[in-house]
């Protein structure tokens, strides 16, 4: 064990810092996942308020609860069906572009937006889809068109986030598959081309199984902000005009715990959400393992 110790020490003083960050910020704050069993309100401490049992996890037989479970559901698919394969098909497209020149331009391009926050993209959207003055309604009203109340439409609210969402990291998450995509032996490019394999067939059998490995562990790493949906993203967008969709499970939790004092509740919430996401990345990476041979464990 020593031994081990000295011949590493120099990888593992490289994994102390983020070793600590995790323990700080990630299992010491689960203590606190015991105020979902206590009667907890301010002036008092986690450790004396009284034990409820499961008297916060009442939140179940609120029919308000039940409609942001589907919002977040729908969004969350939403997001998923298009978010997930969006970075892996600019990856192959930027792949096939033989100018370097072009392609630093157009990945440079792609993945800026990443560095913006989302108070700044909801600024951006307000600007431009706003009923009065927004640069899209005045382009519909020159086509003659009516405009459309984008901001608090139900029906223009969801196609927004997801619109909006694959401008912002689209370019951010391809950078990990064109990473993968580098490590593709040229032979088998090479030898594919001598057999007649034109760059579609190349694609289908040279490169999306040489990246599969990258898919299935992203595809797992995604599992847990699958739940989330991104509350940074739609709580500077939700207002009450789209309120009846917008209000997800993270904004659930915010109003009831910050701005009404159920701090109970509110972590009963997020520890059932909590253990949605475990659920989740635990059959992932089953299911990855069986398809694929490759996972995380």
């Amino acid at each position: 064990m020593i031994e081990r110790l000295a011949k590493y020490r120099w990888q593992y003083v490289m994994i102390l810092p983020g070793a600590i960050l995790l323990l700080l910020f990630s299992y010491i704050p689960m203590v606190g996942i015991q105020v979902a069993f206590k009667d907890f309100h301010i002036g008092s401490t986690m450790w004396s308020s009284e034990w409820v049992g499961l008297e916060n996890f009442s939140f179940l037989q609120d029919e308000q609860f039940w409609i942001v479970v589907k919002n977040t559901i729908y969004i969350a698919i939403l997001k998923f069906v298009f978010g997930f394969p969006a970075p892996i098909i600019l990856a192959l497209l930027i792949n096939e572009v033989k100018n370097n020149k072009y392609k630093r331009f157009v990945q440079s391009v792609s993945y800026l937006p990443h560095f913006f926050s989302w108070i700044v993209v909801a600024y951006i959207l307000q600007s431009l889809l706003t009923l009065d003055g927004g640069l899209v309604n005045q382009l519909i009203e020159k086509l003659g068109g009516d405009s459309i109340f984008f901001l608090g439409s139900t029906e223009w609210f969801r196609p927004m986030i997801v619109v909006s969402g694959l401008w912002k990291e689209v370019g951010w998450n391809t950078i990990l598959y064109l990473a993968a995509i580098t490590t593709i032996d040229p032979q088998l490019y090479e030898a594919a081309r001598v057999e007649g394999a034109g760059r579609l067939a190349q694609i289908r059998n040279i490169t999306l199984p040489g990246i599969m490995p990258t898919i299935s562990i992203v595809l797992i790493l995604s599992m847990p902000g699958l739940i989330a949906v991104g509350m940074d993203q739609i709580y500077p967008l939700m207002n009450p005009a789209n309120q009846p969709v917008a209000d997800v499970l993270d904004t659930y939790i915010l109003r009831n715990g910050l701005q009404q004092g159920y701090f109970g509740m509110a972590t009963a919430v997020g520890l059932l959400s909590s253990v949605i996401s475990l659920v989740l990345v635990l059959c992932t990476n089953q299911m990855a393992r069986k398809f694929n041979g490759e996972g995380l464990w």
